[in-house]
């Protein structure tokens, strides 16, 4: 047997296994020692991870309930570590990524009268969260043990069930918090100490499925609509729906707009329109591409050029939800359905052979050109831009790669800019809530669970945010290849409007810092590369992917150059566009 509180530990723990955590992290803390070693117990089922700071910790679990699609869990100690989280989960609420957070709390007769370390914890991630449960104090009693097992497994499949995302338990435990000789719990029968072989009680998500009525509607629209389009925003999940998206949209005749994010842009089963912001620079298409029917799918697009161009357009728009949240911020959708994704596209699919239209072609040919002008643009060896930096990195990642991308401008330069034809590549970033915050601590629990090559892309404001993130890699021995985009602050508040407020935009907007990132390599054991050239890049990369923690600096021309660089650019791939029939 076991002391009350490793007991009760344990079986918090052991029915978050048996729901489908895989990984831990675990910040260091003593009133959650108890959840620690129990974690620590379980392996090798579950994977332990200590992280010092729980802001990192929060951003790394991300990274790897990303990857895997499973939920991880996140344990803190009491007082004001939980609040270290939030930005984490509310990604994770965004971006319906399942967390489990456990917080460790002082048992209730501590609360209210200055006791140190002590804070209110409930409802401590208000509305960011699928569920959230104050656990009792441990109580040696078979009944509360067979209550606190129905209760943790009810929470953890929250977390998995529609809509996907965090979920908290706040667990409070007395003194002594390590484990004590001769202190065991004795009389408690199997069912209270060991719980079942499986969960304690199994709540698996039900398949929805939209109404027969709306699809047959649906399936006569499509069928009498030769201009409609299928678009894909930033979806992590890997499961069969971008096969099931492809075979729908060529069952029809339409063209596939996919974000970089969607993981769909170099998926094999089909090709997809990857260069929809530059294309929609040019008048001409804007209006030749006008679609009549839109459906879409997956978060919100990378794009505000596209967003807005389908906005106006006019067509039809029929929205296909995982939950119901929709992504319609302008309430162009006359139609939502929700349920799963795949189901839903294989409902719609027509049973002929894939078509092959003009109108479709109309789109892949005008994307396979502004595609070469964009290659031959960066095959010229010289001072690196951040566009070409951008396509540089996805042409240099082999099959299987992952690919983490910051929000701001690098996933941008990545949407617009990559490849059209590139490895079969995961492309992942927070887009949930688009914040910069804890990228690197992302990216490297990304590498964590999947031991793929892993790229991290974010510009030097995002790296300095998440410097810490690198403590991770040193501690743990993961493998990264950390790419920044330096340009000396943010570069994308030169493409606004605030640029042009004067004297308070360089303090206040731009934010240059004047650091040389090299000593943050020497601080966290990075190989350092400084890249200006594309050559040297490719080196850099080359000698990254092998493996290790690589810091790849890429210094990059003035910020107000960059805005000068993305216009021509992106103009000059257009009018190439423009030349499609």
């Amino acid at each position: 047997m076991a002391s009350l509180n490793t007991l009760w530990a344990r079986a918090v723990v052991q029915e978050l296994v048996r729901a489908g955590v895989r990984h831990a992290v675990v910040a260091p803390g003593s009133r959650s020692a108890p959840l620690a070693l129990a974690c620590a117990e379980a392996a090798p089922a579950l994977g332990v991870h200590g992280v010092v700071d729980e802001r990192t910790a929060g951003f790394f679990a991300l990274g790897l309930a990303l990857e895997t699609g499973r939920p991880a869990a996140v344990v803190v100690t009491s007082g004001t570590a939980g609040a270290h989280l939030l930005p984490a989960v509310m990604e994770a609420w965004a971006a319906h990524v399942p967390l489990v957070l456990l917080t460790a709390n002082r048992p209730w007769e501590l609360h209210g009268f200055g006791a140190p370390q002590t804070a209110p914890q409930e409802g401590l991630f208000g509305r960011f969260t699928r569920a959230a449960v104050a656990l009792a104090t441990p109580e040696a009693s078979a009944t509360a043990l067979v209550h606190l097992r129905a209760l943790v497994a009810r929470t953890a499949a929250c977390s998995q069930t529609c809509p996907r995302g965090p979920v908290h338990l706040d667990v409070p435990f007395r003194e002594p918090l390590a484990p004590e000789p001769g202190a065991d719990v004795l009389g408690l029968d199997m069912l209270a100490s060991q719980g079942r072989e499986g969960p304690f009680l199994a709540s698996p998500a039900p398949l929805r499925q939209p109404p027969e009525e709306a699809l047959a509607g649906l399936r006569r629209r499509l069928a009498a609509t030769e201009k409609g389009l299928v678009v894909v925003g930033p979806r992590a999940a890997t499961d069969d729906v971008a096969a099931a998206v492809l075979r729908l949209a060529a069952s029809h005749g339409y063209p596939v707009v996919a974000d970089a994010a969607s993981n769909l842009r170099w998926h094999p089963g089909g090709r997809v329109v990857g260069h929809a912001d530059v294309l929609l620079r040019s008048e001409a298409l804007r209006t030749r591409l006008r679609p009549e029917l839109v459906l879409r799918l997956g978060g919100g697009l990378t794009s505000k050029r596209l967003g807005h161009w389908l906005d106006a357009s006019g067509a039809e728009t029929v929205l296909f939800a995982e939950d119901e949240n929709p992504v319609d911020a302008a309430h162009r959708a006359s139609l939502v359905l929700s349920g799963d994704l795949a189901s839903t596209c294989a409902a719609l699919t027509a049973s002929a052979a894939p078509r092959r239209t003009p109108w479709a072609e109309t789109f892949v040919v005008a994307d396979a050109r502004a595609d070469a002008l964009l290659a031959e643009a960066f095959a010229t060896e010289g001072p690196l831009s951040e566009p070409q930096l951008a396509h540089r990195v996805v042409s240099a990642l082999p099959d299987g790669a992952r690919l983490v991308v910051a929000s701001s401008m690098p996933v941008r330069d990545v949407d617009a800019f990559a490849p059209g034809q590139a490895a079969r590549i995961r492309v992942l970033a927070n887009r949930g809530i688009n914040g910069i915050d804890g990228t690197i601590s992302t990216a490297l629990g990304v590498a964590a669970a999947s031991a793929a090559p892993t790229v991290v892309l974010l510009g030097d404001l995002a790296f300095l945010h998440d410097v810490g993130g690198l403590l991770i890699a040193r501690r743990g021995g993961f493998s990264l290849t950390v790419v920044v985009a330096n340009n000396d602050g943010g570069g994308i508040f030169s493409f606004l409007p605030v640029s042009g407020v004067g004297a308070a935009f360089e303090p206040l907007f731009a934010t240059p810092h004047g650091l040389e990132l090299a000593h943050a390599a020497a601080l966290f054991g990075a190989r350092y590369h400084r890249v200006e050239r594309s050559g040297q890049l490719a080196a850099a990369l080359a000698e990254g992917l092998q493996g290790g923690l690589h810091l790849v600096e890429a210094r990059l021309p003035s910020r107000t150059a960059n805005v000068a660089l993305h216009q021509d650019l992106g103009e000059r791939a257009a009018r190439a566009a423009e030349a499609a029939p």
